[in-house]
């Protein structure tokens, strides 16, 4: 029987790893896939910000926990995994969000800042997605994984703008989602990107105080800069059943910016 579309988009029974999660985007989407009855659990490297994070969480009557880890790092890669599998069952929705970002002219960019970028925002995502595919959904023949990459992984930046190893750590983010979405397909597993627009948080403050929100603003036909709901819609489709025959793709929630820019 046809479903109704509450019933495509319940999460009920389901559990959700977000990396990234104490805070800003990562946070929004917890808050959304919880809100539509998922279990969560949030990760990013700061015991105390996932404390508060669980806390909100919690309050608007979801079930919530936290792992302090530091998706960079291998070991603390596996850990997560594993403990995440101990402590809550099977994963359904993986969402690989935890990422850094660095500003420097390109002929200036220092290497090690080059490694940081591209170990956190390429190399852990793969290796968090292999670990809990193996170890969870594979078996199955069931997951959804949710990339969070970035309209600037689609081209250049606006003058002022420096970040010449996150653009490229995002589009690699792209790439990686289109090819493990197809070598996946056969065990069912959905592998999707979200491209965020600019959204302010405390990674792009910097930015924020440097161009100011309405200048920012001005390059999205929308006039506006992203929200605390903004990310939830796209989110809660990706990991449902809702959006159970959309694998491989990417869409860009950015105000139309990508519209005008051509990404």
């Amino acid at each position: 029987m046809t479903r109704t579309i509450q019933q495509l988009f319940d999460l009920t029974g389901k559990t959700a790893l977000v990396t990234g999660g104490s805070r800003g985007l990562g946070l929004q989407m917890a808050h959304a896939l919880g809100e539509a009855g998922a279990k969560i659990m949030l990760s990013s490297r700061k015991a105390e910000d996932l404390e508060l994070a669980a806390a909100e969480l919690q309050a608007a009557g979801i079930d919530a926990r936290w792992i302090a880890a530091d998706c960079a790092k291998d070991s603390e890669i596996a850990r997560l995994a594993d403990e995440t599998l101990q402590r809550m069952g099977d994963v359904d929705i993986l969402v690989n969000n935890a990422g850094a970002a660095w500003g420097s002219p390109a002929e200036d960019h220092p290497i090690d800042a080059w490694d940081k970028v591209m170990n956190l925002n390429v190399r852990g995502y793969f290796l968090l997605s292999q670990a809990i595919a193996k170890k969870s959904m594979i078996a199955r023949r069931s997951g959804r994984i949710i990339n969070v990459a970035s309209i600037a992984g689609l081209g250049g930046n606006p003058e002022g703008m420096n970040t010449l190893a996150y653009n490229t750590s995002k589009g690699a983010v792209i790439n990686f989602t289109r090819t493990l979405g197809a070598e996946w397909g056969k065990y069912n597993i959905t592998v999707n990107a979200i491209c965020p627009g600019f959204f302010p948080s405390k990674m792009t403050a910097g930015t924020l105080k440097a161009m100011g929100e309405e200048r920012l603003a001005a390059h999205a036909p929308l006039k506006r800069l992203g929200d605390d709901e903004d990310l939830k819609g796209l989110c809660l489709l990706y990991a449902s059943d809702a959006g159970k025959h959309i694998t491989g793709q990417w869409l860009a929630v950015d105000g139309g910016v990508s519209v005008v820019t051509g990404g």
